[in-house]
This record gives C-alpha cells, structure tokens and sequence, in this order.
C-alpha cells in the first residue's frame, strides 16, 4: 500500500508539473531516479531511426518507442536533444507495466550548416536502474544549401 501510495503521489507530481519552469522538472526528475523502490525496467523498440534524404530547409520527425516490462510504472523523466536543431517530446503519463510509450524528435535542417550526413542523439532519463540515461539516434542525410544544385554521383557499371 506504501509503494502504491508513493507511486501515485509521483505520478500526480509529474502530471501537475509538466508544465512548470525547468527546475521544478528537474527536482521530480531527480526524485524518481533516485527512488530505487520504484525502478522499473524498459526496452526500447527503436533506438536507431534513419529519416533519410532531405533537402536544406526541411524538417523531419523521427519516433522512437519503448515497452515497460518491469512491474512499476515507467516514468520518463526528461528528452533532451544533443543539439539545437532537433526539439524533442515525450510520454508525460507514468507508463503501466507492459505500456508503451514514446520519445520523438522534430528535426530541422534549415539549423545545419551546409549539407551532409547526420547523426544527432536525445539523451532520455527514466526510473530504471540500469543507469537511468539512453542515447536515442537519428540519421540521415541532408543535400546542400537551399537553391543549390545536387549533383548525385553516377552508379558504376
């Protein structure tokens, strides 16, 4: 009755603080990562997403998705991307046992300097035990400057 007690008490703080100024986040961020009555276990379903070829300037979403498969409620505690170009979102809600929730990220080019390969992270924090941070990754590749000319390579014979 204690842990379900301390459970709920932590959900409705996430839920009344989703919308409150950084700090307030980090302090509920800390206290259910460090709750070790409450650490869950969870596995992620995409950890490596590709979004392709796009043109400078265009944005792109990537989704990642993750299953509790502990017997707590998973709670992700914070997104943060590894970089000014991509904006990320997450599951605010604690996720039940056997849950899915999710990670996404909106990418835009038009912050890339020139064109290229990609690879940018989001850095996630959950409950769980297992050192309570995992690198979610996107790749891609994104031509040039907006109005230049791509020229693709030719295929060998």
């Amino acid at each position: 009755m204690k842990t379900l007690l301390s459970i709920l008490s932590l959900s409705v703080l996430l839920l009344a603080l989703s919308s409150c100024k950084d700090s307030a986040n980090e302090v509920l961020q800390k206290k259910a990562e460090s709750d070790t009555a409450n650490y869950t276990t969870v596995q992620w379903l995409d950890t490596l997403v590709s979004i392709g070829t796009i043109n400078m300037g265009e944005k792109a979403q990537v989704k990642f998705r993750c299953k509790n498969t502990g017997n707590k409620p998973l709670i992700i505690t914070n997104a943060r991307p590894g970089c000014g170009c991509t904006v990320a979102d997450f599951t605010k809600e604690p996720i039940a046992p056997g849950g899915e929730g999710w990670v996404t990220g909106a990418f835009d080019s038009k912050k890339i300097h020139g064109g290229g390969d990609i690879h940018k992270t989001i850095i996630v924090s959950t409950n769980t035990s297992n050192g309570t941070e995992k690198f979610l990754v996107f790749t891609g590749f994104v031509n040039g400057a907006p109005g230049d000319k791509i020229v693709l390579p030719k295929e060998k014979k």
